[in-house]
This record gives structure tokens, sequence and C-alpha cells, in this order.
């Protein structure tokens, strides 16, 4: 199997490196810092050492002086390093720290702010698709792109025994919910809301808690990077835009792994959700890694209008719309007409499962795997097209 390549760019400075386990911090530290100091908070008895005296990191630090930097994984575990490392951080010629993370909910908890803004804060996605030499579209879309799942020899029971591993270990063992039954009910029934406007007094009542119950299950999804919610582009809005949020799983594989099927489910709908939701983790790396400032949106109307994606930033002003079909039709166009007619400062896309690139109506429609395959860090993903018209095609 083909190494993977990660574009990644490590800062110069002290910085955390944050997102959910198996997406490959670990690995990517080992390479980037072969030298350096680690300490595995993983380890039971390093865990055990510095849970009982946090200060004997300063010790381990002060002893090792020729190391120049200094890696802790999964610092969460024991948060109260963090007031050690911030006082390390201070001091004179102090080496670089490197603190991979898979909760953000205890590092805020008990880490001084996240060092006031001492270090860098950077995150790891699952693979974008230029970066796994063994990417294919269709296995994407069935398993994701989280690489402990990808690499592995028996890719179906790796995804399964990596979503179950998650509700045990991180929910269960950080106690961050109170009835595990409750929440794993809440998981398949959010899982229908993937890549579509969440509404949460719905969730509630399909899952049979309260809002405020699924408001802080939402919460705890968010803490582990399992998921996010995307806003509504609402900048100099000419309509009346929606409020819910969409939302999405952070791989579509462990969508996949989560979503129940059976006889009354189109696979139409489960497949659109899922290369809807391949498209959003890709867009979500690529501003990650990329040095331009951007946030990623989406937008609907009241009146029903929508484009699946809006890309906007100082640089960038993108809108895109994702079709799971192999053909473009004229109607698969107006969400991204409309939205021209309102902005057209920005550059529209429609990315669809066909092979041809196409323009239609001054609207570049690409082929889904050519654009996934296409995007790196720093490379606008849009291309220029011409003014777009109103008019649709014949």
């Amino acid at each position: 199997m083909s190494p993977a390549l990660r574009f990644l760019n490590a800062p110069a400075s002290s910085f955390f490196l944050l997102g959910p386990r198996g997406t490959g911090k670990t690995t990517w530290v080992r390479e980037q810092f072969p030298d350096a100091l680690a300490v595995n908070l993983l380890q039971p008895d390093t865990y055990r050492e510095l849970v009982a005296r946090p200060e004997r990191l300063r010790e381990l630090v002060r002893g090792n002086r020729d190391r120049r930097d200094v890696v802790i994984d999964e610092i969460q575990r024991v948060p109260e390093l963090l007031h050690v490392v911030h006082d390390l951080i201070e001091q004179p010629e102090a080496p670089r720290f490197v603190l991979t993370g898979s909760s953000a909910r205890k590092l805020r908890r008990g880490g001084v702010n996240l060092l006031a803004g001492r270090a860098a804060l950077r995150s790891m996605h699952p693979f974008l698709a230029a970066e796994w030499p063994n990417f294919s579209l269709p296995r994407a879309l069935a398993f994701g792109l989280v690489p402990l799942v990808v690499s592995a020899a028996d890719t179906r029971d790796t995804l399964a025994a990596y979503v179950g591993a998650y509700v045990e270990q991180e929910v269960r063992a950080e106690g961050l919910v109170r009835q595990i039954g409750d929440f794993a009910r809440f998981l398949e029934v959010v899982s229908f809301s993937h890549a579509s406007t969440l509404t949460v007094t719905n969730v509630a009542r399909d899952t049979g808690v309260s809002r405020t119950t699924v408001e802080g299950y939402l919460d705890v999804l968010e803490d582990l990077m399992l998921a996010f919610r995307l806003p509504v582009f609402t900048r100099r809005a000419a309509r009346a835009t929606v409020a819910h949020p969409k939302f999405y799983f952070f791989d579509t594989g462990v969508f996949r792994a989560l979503r129940p099927t059976g006889p009354l489910d189109r696979p139409a709908e489960v497949d659109g959700g899922a290369l809807e939701g391949l498209v959003a983790q890709h867009l979500r790396a690529w501003i990650a890694y990329g040095t331009a400032p951007c946030e990623l949106f989406y937008w609907r109307t009241r009146g029903g209008s929508e484009v699946d994606f809006v890309v906007y930033g100082p640089r960038d002003f993108f809108a895109i719309e994702v079709k799971n079909a192999d053909r473009v039709r004229a109607e698969d166009l107006r969400g991204l007409r409309t939205f021209v007619t309102d902005y057209p400062e920005c550059r529209p896309l429609l990315l669809y499962r066909g092979v041809e690139r196409l323009e239609i109506g001054g609207i570049p429609c690409w082929p889904v795997d050519d654009f996934l395959r296409a995007l790196t860090p720093d490379e606008r993903p849009v291309p220029i097209a011409p003014a777009v018209t109103n008019r649709e095609p014949d």
C-alpha cells in the first residue's frame, strides 16, 4: 500500500494539533518530529505518573534540554499539564511544544484558555483524496477516509469497531453523558439529519429526550470533533434566509456506519448525503490546511433556493452545488443562478457523478471525482468562468 502524503504544515512555534482519533495525528507527529521528547498519555504508566504529579513534566523537559521539540500526545487526558507547559513556554529558549488532542472540551476546562494564545491551533482531518494514493470515490463513499479505517486490511470491520470505540471509550469513559442508551439512540436519529438542515426539536422528539439534552449531545459530538454544524450564509442578504444550520458527521464513513437502512430507505437518499458529506469534509480540510483565511457556509432562502456550500474569505468566494447524478439537468443549476444573481462576485461550480467537464450557461460543471482529486491547499478549487447567464439551457 502506498504511503500517504499529508498537507498539514507544522508552525514554527508551539501548537495544538486537534482532531478525532484515527485521523493520523500521532503518525504525522512521529514523522515530523523524530527527535522530539515524546510523552504519550495513552501509555498507562506515563498517564498515572503525570496525573499524580504534573510537575514531573518540568523535570523531564529540563533533563532533556538538547531536545528542541516536546510532543505530548492526547494532552486532554491530563489537562493540568497545560499549566506546566504555559510556564515552560514563558522561559528563555523554551522548546517547541506539540500538543495533540481529541477532546476540545477537556482542554477548555483545564487549559488556561488554551495557553492564552501562546500556542497556535491546527487540526487534523480525514484524508483528502489528493493525500491518499489509493483513493477511490466509490470506496470513499462507502467507508470514508479516516486513515485508521482505510489503511486497515478489513475496512468494514475496522469502521464498525471505530464507531463503537468512540461511543464506549470517549463518551462513556469520559463521563460526557449520563445515559449512554439515550445517546446511542440520538446518534441513530441525528444520522438522518446528516447533510440536512438541523431542527433540534425534531431530533429531540424522535430520540425521546428533551431539547436541552439534544443540545448537550450535539455539543459532545462537536467537542469530540465527530460532527460539525454549517451556518447559513447571510452577508449582504438580498433575500430572507433560513436560520437553522446544516449538520454533518466529520467523515462520510462514520455517517454510513451510524445511519440505519432498511426496505423503506431509498438508496439515492443515503448516497446523496454521503456524497455531499464527502465534499464537505474535503472543503473543511482544504480550509484548515491552507494559508488563506476563509469560512464554510451553506445558503438557503425561505423561498427554497439553496446552494450546498459557500466558501467565503478575503481572497475566495465560491458557491458549490453537489448532485448525486451522472447528468446535469437545467433545474440542478437554479440554486447557483439565484445565488449568482444576488452575489455576482462569487465563482459558481456544480459537481456531479458524470465523467465530462461541462460549462452550462457560464457555470462550470465538473465530475466530483476530478474536483476531489485536484483539491490541494492554497490552490483555488473553482475554475474561473465567464459571466453567468440567467437563461436556462435548452
